[in-house]
């Protein structure tokens, strides 16, 4: 998948139900259905150059509102922090098993995986 297409896709996933019905469709057809303008206009119903258009102003609205609310770049900050957290503790855990090696150490970066892996899932 195209960088364009995944942050699109992105976009949509956390703004989409601000927009239209009409307007979630359209992108959902174009980016997740990897439909043609001209395949989106006849099931629409409309020109090719009102679907691309309405595909526009839609994309546009999308941008205007991350750039106010920030979700999707939150998000990826959060996931790039969580796998550095994943690999600290794993660091730690080899740390700890090629020195001296501590029960109470080896449970906290194991403890700090799975607290870090179960984050990642939300």
């Amino acid at each position: 998948m195209k960088s364009d297409t995944l942050d699109m896709s992105l976009l949509l996933d956390f703004y989409g139900d601000m927009l239209t019905f009409r307007q979630k469709e359209m992108l959902e057809l174009y980016y997740d259905e990897d439909l043609s303008l001209s395949e989106i206009a006849e099931h629409a119903g409309i020109t090719r150059q009102g679907v691309r258009d309405a595909i526009k102003r839609a994309e546009a609205q999308l941008h205007h509102m991350e750039e106010k609310i920030g979700l999707v770049a939150r998000f990826s900050r959060i996931r790039q922090m969580l796998g550095e957290v994943r690999e600290q503790a794993e660091r730690i855990a080899e740390e700890n098993r090629r020195g001296c090696y501590s029960d109470q150490i080896g449970r906290a970066a194991n403890r700090i995986s799975e607290l870090a892996e179960e984050l990642s899932r939300e």
